[in-house]
């Protein structure tokens, strides 16, 4: 208690002793717990970091929804291609994160009777951890999340491309027409409205005042 009392002034944190001091020896349960919160978080950056690799992939033949920041020089194989080398490091510190996350699980059930040995290494992959996903996060923010842009663009043209802005038609022509259409449109690459138009089912101008993407998307009205 004396100890505890005495690096809790030294640091300003709360730092206390063990109720039960054996199960302290034997379990290490309050790491391995601290150290699945590390691997939530970087479950989750591992996520956003490869969903942003896919959206911006391109030039042409990728997704090219977004457009990364060009932190250096580009592809020297492909070019045009920006190279997303903070998704990239980003990735690879996730990775190394729930590889250590496993380390300290196996330490953590490695608890023989009445003491657990393996105290050393889970501090050592939770602090190295908690660094390199701390680092990584803000070199992520600075260099991507914050110099990503829409390619509104390109967006727009696959959006007008899409097949799944038939479903708006359904409830107007009925399914059957629908479905035509959409296979027509895939048929001949035309897009639903120039393939709607040509059926005769329905007009430019209806077309336009029924599939509206925009209203599409968000909260279903209540019923």
């Amino acid at each position: 208690e004396v100890i505890a009392k005495r690096i809790a002034a030294l640091t300003g944190q709360p730092f206390r002793t063990a109720p039960n001091k054996f199960a302290a020896l034997g379990g290490l349960d309050a790491m391995v717990a601290g150290m699945a919160g590390l691997r939530g978080v970087a479950v989750v950056l591992l996520k956003v970091a490869n969903d942003l690799r896919w959206l911006a992939s391109g030039p042409r033949c990728g997704l090219g929804e977004l457009a990364l920041p060009e932190n250096e020089p580009g592809s020297s194989i492909m070019p045009g291609k920006v190279n997303p080398t903070q998704c990239e490091a980003m990735v690879m510190v996730c990775t190394k994160v729930l590889g250590e996350d496993a380390t300290v699980a196996f330490a953590g059930a490695q608890g023989q009777l009445q003491l657990n040995v393996m105290r050393p290494v889970i501090i050592d992959c939770f602090l190295h951890a908690a660094r390199i996903l701390g680092d990584a996060s803000e070199t992520f923010r600075r260099y991507t999340i914050e110099g990503t842009e829409l390619n509104r663009g390109r967006v727009a043209a696959l959006l007008d491309q899409s097949l799944m802005l038939v479903t708006a038609l359904a409830p107007v022509i009925g399914y059957d027409k629908a479905a035509k259409i959409a296979h027509k449109a895939h048929v001949e690459g035309t897009t639903l409205r120039e393939a709607a138009v040509a059926t005769g089912w329905i007009d430019a101008a209806r077309f336009d005042e029924v599939v509206r993407p925009e209203a599409m998307v968000g909260e279903m009205p209540a019923i």
